[in-house]
């Protein structure tokens, strides 16, 4: 098992308070062994420049997004520039968990995590004349799977204000906030500013997990490198090079930097998950077992957790148990589309199509966005052609 700590979601809120946590100083980082990628320099991660970069194409939808029809270059909206990004006849952007991806990238792909989404709608902003502010919300431990490993996600927001150039003009609502699922708004999560070093940071995070998954090691360990040297206070960098340490045989290593993590906050449970995992690499079982019993004590309340058991279970095709644990995530929480469509494909997977086809009409009807219910509605039209 792996896990690994990103800060993309399944979406995007843009609301924020004011406070931020002080950085913490930590010298000269021990945790970083350039000597174990001595080619690292050769993977040259993205400038800050690069990463906000809009081409020109992409000003011209800005400008004809905001300036108000009719009305001078100096009468904007916010409002029109957030609608324009989500209306299909417009830009039409879609909800792509992986898509890690700059500014210009994302404005050309038409698709974005929620990372890769304030990024872009922040250059925008900057190009229009609005104030723009990135937002962390603490939201429960959540994951998702892909390529065998289990990412833990975060949450990271963006809100859109109106400009303090007195040359310009706003039109309509004074903010605008984004969001691929409008529940993250109404939930009223707590929520921390985060500066734009920081989100470069989490960019370069993410870069990093694309890379390990990809078995570029040395390109992951420039990625991960980068995000702690530039923010030393993302924990998430750190839990991240002590999975890349265990996978290339650095136990010691990966101790190193669990404990570097946990020194940043000693309540990461990812980092002592992963610090589990490595005790059971080195046949330590007992000190495994004490650490995997705190973390999972911890954990039983969190619906995600049991649902991402459900996820792993169901790739081994343990089905019995996978079964047991989306049962678990459901009674905690019966409101989450992702638990209900796993309901669906284990009971498919046992050969129960009754009960996949009622929990899959369930989970068309959660869905929080037209893309998801899109999926679903198509995975269910497969169903009923395949019984008839």
């Amino acid at each position: 098992m792996n896990r690994l700590c990103l800060v993309f979601l399944l979406s995007c809120a843009l609301v924020g308070c004011a406070s931020t946590s002080p950085p913490v100083v930590l010298s000269p980082y021990p945790a970083l062994h350039d000597e174990l990628f001595t080619s690292y320099e050769a993977f040259p991660v993205e400038t800050e420049e690069e990463v906000f970069y809009l081409s020109p194409e992409a000003k011209a939808f800005v400008d004809r997004a905001t300036i108000i029809s009719g009305g001078s270059a100096h009468h904007k909206s916010v409002k029109k520039l957030v609608s324009a990004i989500f209306d299909h006849s417009e830009m039409g952007l879609l909800y792509r968990n992986n898509a890690n991806s700059t500014a210009d990238t994302t404005f050309n792909n038409r698709a974005a995590n929620c990372l890769s989404l304030s990024i872009m709608t922040y250059a925008m902003a900057q190009h229009a004349g609005f104030e723009a502010k990135f937002y962390e919300v603490d939201i429960p431990e959540y994951w998702t799977r892909r390529e065998g490993f289990s990412f833990l996600n975060g949450h990271i927001n963006l809100r859109v204000g109106i400009s303090k150039d007195p040359t310009v003009m706003n039109i309509g609502p004074s903010f605008a906030d984004v969001d691929f699922d409008p529940q993250m708004l109404r939930n009223h999560f707590p929520r921390i500013n985060l500066t734009k070093k920081r989100i470069l940071a989490m960019f370069y995070n993410n870069k990093g997990a694309d890379a390990l998954i990809a078995n570029s090691y040395t390109r992951a360990y420039s990625y991960f490198r980068a995000a702690a040297v530039l923010a030393p206070e993302l924990e998430q960098s750190w839990v991240n090079l002590g999975v890349l340490y265990r996978m290339v045989g650095e136990f010691d290593y990966a101790q190193q930097s669990y404990d570097y993590a946990l020194n940043l906050n000693e309540n990461n449970l990812t980092a002592w998950e992963n610090l589990a995992i490595l005790h059971r690499h080195k046949g330590e079982m007992d000190r495994a077992d004490e650490i995997k019993v705190m973390v999972d004590f911890r954990r039983k309340s969190n619906p995600f957790y049991h649902f991402i058991l459900g996820e792993q279970a169901l790739e081994e095709g343990r089905y019995e148990e996978a079964l047991t644990f989306y049962q678990r995530a459901l009674r905690l929480d019966n409101t989450r589309h992702e638990v209900v469509f796993g309901m669906s494909k284990v009971y498919y997977a046992l050969g129960d199509i009754s009960s996949a086809e009622r929990f899959l009409k369930r989970a068309v009807l959660l869905a929080p966005n037209e893309q998801d219910e899109h999926r679903y509605t198509s995975k269910l039209s497969s169903l009923a052609n395949n019984e008839t």
